[in-house]
């Protein structure tokens, strides 16, 4: 029996092996351990044949199957091909996308096991009355008062701290026994919190939703911030787990987790499994396997989560599906969106998109009745939509970034004890140290960028390679002129702050801040508890929070979204400017949202702030459709990168004449050209940009051009990479 296997390396081919004697029944989606050359690697078992290409004597036999029995399901592995031939990247790769570290290094598949507490049959026939001489065993036995109740180690320490000598008495009395069950990544209440009353439109949402269960749709849910779409999900989900089934949560980013996390744990009396980047190794393996073994029921995980197999899947949630991190823009660059659709279709089970900013994809498809669209155009509760004012900052002397008017704007909200929110998109203290004297900038050695000055670790740092210096306050090229900063980060205005308001808590959320474990959800549980009066960050604040007592938020730099030579820059600046300002007001209070621009009288704001979003977006569709680009074509980037300017382009050149031979290539070709950030890491990048008005004929056109690709003695030189359906062109 001849076993052929995917190996994660950068070349688009299965490789043959012999079946152990012992072992000729192994099935595809087990892992295998190979000879690669000299090495050992472990390889994924995609199909079984009797005939090879390669030479009997030539087939090497497999080392060790590491599987008794396929790890993920036959539509798992119809998912997994389906994205390797769509997005052309190696099966190898794409089967290793989608198992966790562990098991790709070959670990065993096993659960940790982890004790759990549970009524013994003497104790299911206790009337607990009969303990009431010892009322913290009689507390402690009335939380097992049904015979199915399984009660872990932190769940009773919610309890009572010193739950221990309790249990154990109760243990000595036959009344209580230990179960030992796979341990699960988070624990959620006994006794869980009841659903909110749902509003009209929730209602009506709700009940659209839950005649969709049991059958493949998509469902667009468009709320405006604070319109209720978690409740609505978390309705939907409990009505899943009613029917025994599983649902996957995706969220674009992992500063979303904790406060979901802790609102699920409140509401579901399920295990709930977590998947992200900030989790150990372990962490992630237990989560995959809680998930694919049915000892969990709701994962809540960002985009690399979508491949967990499900034992019994219920419902994929996709929340802020508009978010462009749902893109993998490194490797296998899949769209965890579209792929959740594939895989709703293939597991006949409904996916909902939710966001209060639709993607100009998903309402062009809902315009076009492939997706259910529901709408939710009112804040949930007593909660109101928030006021903006346009604060026109040109002749204006800016203290660190901070006009007059919002100055004064924050003192007023100060004042009343209420909390502020400012946004600004760029972390470190300032992008630029110029010379006063020079005029010199400090410049990246390996990108064409400028280092960004990071005040408080005395340092300069490159934001895309990475390099760092230390920070002197002489200039090195003239030796007498003072560096000074130019251009705003969080750090510098943060400094402002705490010398404008010096009584005041202030938070700073950035990468550079929110390092340390633990320091994200410290500080935001201290913005929670009104602990915090002046909350500072970057686009981590976009997504999605709840923060009740903001009533003020001021985006500060708003110009540097208005003007971009990448197409998608106008929708994004436009669902940035919504999603922070749904921050503000999600309480009885009214909120208020200022922007400072020095372009006031720009289109993008004019309909954006008079008309609202939906207004945009139907603009910005009929400018795409004019300019024929997405959702109205379909692309391809091809990005190259070498380290001198020379191989790259040769490659392209060649590229570009394998295209124009082929038959019936129908195609817009754009380039080749050098990429916006020419230089970066060392390396001169370059690309060519595919379009065609039909999604298909792309595709038949990258199906003939990919294996090209790899025959080329030029790309021998060259770094490529292909990026279908590209959300920047970066």
């Amino acid at each position: 029996m001849i076993i052929q296997v995917a190996i994660a390396i950068p070349v688009n081919r299965l490789f043959d092996y012999l079946a152990p004697i012992e072992n000729d029944t192994i099935e595809p989606g087990s892992r295998v351990l190979v000879p690669f050359g000299k090495h050992k690697k472990v390889g994924f078992v995609i199909a079984t044949c009797e005939n090879s290409e390669v030479k009997a004597e030539r087939l090497k036999p497999i080392i060790e199957v590491l599987d008794s029995s396929s790890l993920i399901s036959k539509k798992d592995i119809q998912l997994l091909t389906w994205a390797s031939r769509y997005y052309h990247h190696p099966l190898g790769d794409v089967f290793s996308a989608a198992f966790p570290v562990l098991l790709r290094k070959g670990k065993k598949a096993l659960l940790s096991q982890e004790k759990y507490y549970h009524l013994s049959a003497k104790g299911e026939c206790l009337n607990p009355e009969q303990l009431k001489r010892t009322p913290k065993q009689q507390q402690i036995f009335k939380l097992f008062l049904t015979p199915t109740t399984l009660l872990s180690s932190a769940q009773l320490k919610q309890y009572d701290k010193n739950w221990r000598p309790t249990i154990t008495a109760l243990i000595e009395k036959d009344l209580i026994s230990i179960k030992l069950r796979p341990k699960n990544s988070t624990q959620t209440a006994v006794v869980p919190e009841l659903a909110l009353v749902a509003n009209k439109q929730q209602t009506y949402a709700i009940n659209q939703l839950s005649a969709q269960l049991g059958q493949f749709s998509v469902s667009l849910l468009e709320g405006v911030t604070g319109s209720g779409k978690t409740e609505v999900y978390m309705q939907l989900i409990q009505q899943v787990l009613d029917l025994g089934l599983q649902v996957v949560v995706l969220l674009p980013e992992i500063t979303l987790t904790p406060q979901l996390e802790d609102r699920f744990k409140r509401r579901f009396s399920v295990n709930i499994s977590l998947s992200h980047s900030k989790l150990t190794e372990t962490q992630r393996l237990s989560a995959w396997l809680e998930m694919q073994q049915g000892h969990s029921s709701i994962l809540l995980g960002t985009r690399s989560a979508l491949f967990t197999p499900l034992k019994n899947p219920g419902l994929i949630i996709l929340d802020e599906e508009h978010d462009s991190s749902f893109k993998q823009q490194e490797g296998f660059r899949f769209s965890a969106r579209d792929l959740a659709i594939v895989k709703g279709k293939l597991l006949d089970i409904p996916v909902i998109l939710g966001t209060a900013t639709p993607s100009l994809e998903s309402l062009y498809n809902a315009q076009n009745k492939r997706y259910q669209l529901l709408q939710l155009s009112e804040r949930a509760g007593v909660a109101i939509k928030p006021k903006f004012l346009l604060f026109d900052i040109r002749n204006q002397q800016l203290q660190e970034g901070l006009s007059a008017p919002l100055i004064t704007q924050i003192k007023k909200t100060l004042a009343k004890n209420e909390q502020v929110l400012l946004f600004l998109n760029r972390r470190g203290f300032a992008p630029v140290p110029i010379c006063h004297s020079c005029a010199w900038v400090a410049r990246c050695q390996h990108c064409d960028t400028s280092l960004v000055i990071h005040y408080d670790e005395k340092r300069l740092r490159c934001h895309h390679c990475g390099y760092q210096q230390h920070l002197s306050q002489q200039c090195p090229s003239c030796k007498t002129g003072e560096l000074k900063p130019l251009g705003l980060g969080t750090e510098r205005v943060e400094k402002s702050l705490r010398e404008l308001f010096p009584e005041q808590k202030i938070v700073r959320l950035d990468r550079d801040s929110t390092q340390r474990k633990g320091a994200l959800e410290g500080h935001l549980d201290q913005i929670n508890q009104g602990k915090v009066d002046i909350i500072l960050g970057t686009q981590m604040l976009a997504k999605g929070h709840h923060f009740p007592k903001v009533t003020l938020v001021a985006i500060l730099d708003v110009d540097s979204g208005l003007f971009s030579i990448d197409f998608h820059a106008t929708e994004k600046l436009a669902q940035l400017i919504i999603q922070v300002a749904g921050r503000a007001g999600r309480a009885e209070k009214p909120g208020t949202v200022i922007l400072q621009t020095r372009q006031p009288d720009h289109p993008l704001l004019t309909v954006l702030l008079k008309q609202g979003y939906n207004s945009f977006a139907q603009s910005a569709l009929v400018e795409r459709q004019q300019a024929m680009l997405p959702p109205y074509s379909s692309q391809a980037l091809l990005r190259v990168y070498a380290p001198n300017p020379i191989d790259p382009q040769i490659f392209l050149k060649k590229v570009y004449g394998i295209i124009q031979s082929l038959e019936n290539y129908n195609c817009l070709i754009l380039g080749p050209v050098s990429a916006p950030m020419a230089k970066r890491a060392s390396n001169y990048h370059f690309q060519l940009l595919l379009q065609n008005n039909q999604r298909k004929s792309l595709q038949l056109l990258l199906d003939q051009l990919i294996p090209e690709l790899y025959l080329l003695k030029e790309a021998k030189k060259v770094h490529w990479s292909l990026d279908v359906d590209p959300v920047d062109l970066y």
